[in-house]
């Protein structure tokens, strides 16, 4: 391994900066097609058929990995721009960026209805159900949820494994996306691709609340509270994962996360993160430059690591 992988991870997180998702083609939609075309294909209400799809889908996905990273590892050049191009594809800051800030400036606004059609960009809540507090609380553990899952985590997986790792963990967080909820249909089916992108994020999600309560003053937060609040809180949240970040960013903003959550037919009673005041559209801007710098750090971290490894393999 050379250097090629460090420089790599930075150029891809200054192109997701810089160009947000690809317009058209984007290749994790591709994934999803194929996705699609396989449950149809192999769908049955067992554990067993989840498991083929899920192994199906992202070991062809780690194969491609492996034979693009090969490839690329005959020049440094060359394998930083391969490393970078797939650390584009999965990493979703910008995006996530974008969405928080318009859902920031319609509630601030006071357009709530608009900002009702607009959430379904972040996550499957019933919005009709909810007045601007509600859906500036679920703009916030939406930011931070996928602050976990679309920034730190890929960065940590492209760090550690290259390429395969970059594309293997963004096929399992698509398929838990798509099959990894608790319905009739994929209770059963959908069972392996939760449990995988459930352990592909359980290092990655606990890096992300230590960073979140070590960025928090940058955007005025509390680094104690954000502390505070992960270790008392996110085991209470039902999610192993979601509920760490959750609780640091509402440590680190001095809100209030969690409570009556409805999605479409199913409504769930979660456990209060933090103990400040009801989250605005302020802590919802907040909440996206806490993310933005969260996202700079780990992108700095994962290239350090990359880098170290390649100077230790060298001087082996």
């Amino acid at each position: 391994m050379s250097a090629g992988r460090a420089v790599g991870l930075l150029l891809g997180v200054a192109a997701d900066a810089a160009l947000g998702d690809p317009e058209r083609g984007h290749p994790v939609a591709a994934f999803g097609k194929a996705a699609q075309a396989a449950e149809r294909l192999l769908h049955r209400d067992q554990r067993f058929a989840g498991v083929i799809y899920t192994g199906v889908l992202v070991g062809g996905t780690v194969g491609l990995g492996v034979v693009a990273q090969r490839l690329s590892q005959r020049s440094p050049a060359l394998e930083a721009a391969v490393t970078g191009l797939a650390t584009w594809v999965v990493l979703g800051g910008a995006s996530l960026a974008d969405e928080g800030t318009a859902m920031a400036r319609l509630l601030d606004a006071g357009e709530v209805e608009a900002a009702r059609e607009r959430l379904g960009n972040l996550c499957g809540r019933d919005s009709a159900v909810l007045d601007g507090q509600g859906l500036a609380r679920a703009t916030v553990e939406s930011v931070a949820e996928n602050t976990s899952d679309a920034v730190v985590a890929p960065l940590v997986w492209g760090a550690v494994a290259g390429v395969p790792g970059l594309l293997a963990y963004r096929a399992a967080n698509t398929l838990d996306a798509m099959v990894g909820h608790r319905s009739a249909r994929y209770r059963n089916f959908g069972w392996a691709s939760a449990r995988l992108d459930d352990v592909l994020n359980l290092a990655p999600s606990r890096l992300a609340a230590v960073l979140t309560s070590a960025c928090a003053p940058v955007v005025g937060g509390s680094a104690k509270g954000a502390w505070h609040t992960w270790r008392r809180d996110a085991s209470a949240h039902p999610s192993p994962n979601a509920g760490q970040i959750e609780a640091a960013f509402a440590g680190a903003l001095q809100i209030r996360l969690g409570g009556r959550t409805v999605y479409g037919h199913v409504v769930e009673q979660r456990p209060v993160l933090g103990e400040g005041r009801t989250a605005d559209a302020g802590d919802v801007t907040r909440s996206v430059e806490l993310s933005r710098v969260i996202g700079t750090v780990t992108g700095a971290l994962a290239a350090g690591f990359a880098l170290a490894r390649a100077i230790r393999r060298t001087r082996r």
